[in-house]
C-alpha cells in the first residue's frame, strides 16, 4: 500500500548545529506539509528500540549512542509520493556522494552524523511514526 505520509528525524548533529530550521525550511520548500512535529531526546533504551533492526549489525552500538547524544526533532511529512521525493531531497547516506542542493549535502558532517533520517518504505514510515507520535497528535 503506498502512502502519501513518510516519517523524518533531525538527528543530534544537525540539531547540535543550529541546522533545525534550515532544514525545516527546506522540507516545506520542497511541498511536504508537516503533520506532526516533536523536539525531544532519545534515550539509549529507547534509541535501541527504534533501531532494533539493525541489533546484529557492526555498528548498532555506536548508531544507538549517537542518537541518544542529544535532542532530536522527529517528524511525519505528507506530499503525494512523499517517500521517493523525500529520499531525493535528503540525499545519499554518505554525504560526500549526496547530490548537491541535497540536505545532506549541505548539514552532514560524516556518513554517521548524516543529518536526517528519512524512512525507506511506507511500512517502515508506519512503524517509525508510530514510534513516536499517537493517531492524535498527527494532523
Amino acid at each position: 500500500m503506498t502512502t502519501n505520509r513518510t516519517f523524518t528525524m533531525i538527528k543530534p548533529d544537525a540539531v547540535a548545529n543550529g541546522h533545525i530550521g534550515a532544514i525545516i525550511n527546506d522540507i516545506t520548500a520542497a511541498g511536504f506539509k508537516i503533520v506532526a512535529m516533536k523536539y525531544t531526546k532519545l534515550t539509549e533504551e529507547t534509541a535501541g528500540q527504534f533501531y532494533a533492526v539493525h541489533a546484529a549489525r557492526p555498528f548498532y552500538k555506536d548508531l544507538v549512542s549517537f542518537m541518544s547524544s542529544g535532542p532530536i526533532v522527529a517528524m511525519i511529512l505528507e506530499k503525494d509520493n512523499a517517500i521517493e521525493d523525500f529520499r531525493t531531497l535528503i540525499g545519499a547516506t554518505n554525504p560526500a556522494d549526496a547530490a548537491e542542493g541535497t540536505i545532506r549535502n549541505k548539514y552532514a558532517v560524516s556518513i554517521d552524523a548524516n543529518a536526517v533520517h528519512g524512512s525507506d518504505s511506507d511500512e517502515n514510515a508506519q512503524i517509525e511514526g508510530d514510534f513516536f507520535f499517537t493517531a492524535a497528535e498527527r494532523f
